[in-house]
């Protein structure tokens, strides 16, 4: 996980501009999660038939699934949008999952053996070399917390999450693209808690995990109060 990966497809797989774009519709699908082939097609500068067109081809050959956009998320009249995101496959391709199910199975052990807290332990030893890593840069970028996110986005980048931040009413969003541990996380999830008390302490501010693609969504997003919003809001309430 030191390196940021890159698309490998299978042979047999289109070659030459279709291709191109199919790949350029799952990178964009890593770093959205998910989306209709409307807000694909924007992004790309393609028209919706022609990323049907592809999504039709991914969701055959399993790099796509496919769901209705929750009832509550609909616009107008008509069908319901379809929403994709990529399937486990796919993310394989950009970092494969290897010795998963070993992963898993040792942590039960640990678990069976030696209770919920040896795998606590377990989880923050693999993080703090991920931390120690990551400091020094995050360190350069100096106390707010903002600018911290944002060089411990290009950090995690480099370790192989294909991480974001950006700005928001409230404050930062630190969004990881891609989790090396999803499968296992699933299971234990003491390894996602150890990796955002490890953000938080980098960042220099308390964070709060919102979505992890461990259980099930497209991104793993973590929140970062805007220490400025929160001090501006202590002193306002005050009596």
């Amino acid at each position: 996980m030191k390196k940021a990966a890159t698309l490998s497809w299978h042979p047999g797989m289109p070659s030459g501009a279709d291709q191109r774009t199919r790949d350029r519709v799952v990178r964009l699908l890593l770093l959205r999660g998910r989306a209709t082939a409307s807000q694909l097609a924007a992004e790309l500068g393609l028209g919706p038939a022609a990323v049907r067109r592809h999504l039709d081809a991914l969701l055959a050959e399993g790099e796509v699934a496919v769901r209705e956009r929750p009832a509550g998320a609909r616009r107008g009249r008509g069908r319901p949008a379809k929403v994709y995101h990529l399937t486990d496959a796919a993310r394989r391709r950009f970092a494969p999952h290897t010795y998963d199910d070993l992963a898993a199975a040792a942590l039960r052990w640990i678990a069976h053996h030696n209770g919920p807290d040896a795998v606590a332990a377990f989880a923050a030893d693999q993080v703090a070399g991920l931390e120690r890593r990551c400091r020094e840069a995050v360190a350069a970028a100096g106390a707010d917390p903002l600018a911290r996110a944002e060089a411990l986005a290009r950090a995690l980048t480099a370790e192989g999450y294909a991480a974001s931040a950006s700005a928001i009413a409230s404050g930062g969003q630190l969004c990881q693209h891609h989790c090396p541990v999803a499968h296992v996380a699933a299971e234990f999830p003491q390894l996602c808690e150890a990796e955002t008390r490890v953000i938080s302490r980098l960042v220099g501010t308390h964070v709060q995990r919102l979505a992890t693609i461990a259980h099930g969504d497209g991104v793993c997003t973590t929140h970062i109060p805007d220490p400025r919003r929160t001090t501006h809001k202590m002193t306002t309430n005050r009596p």
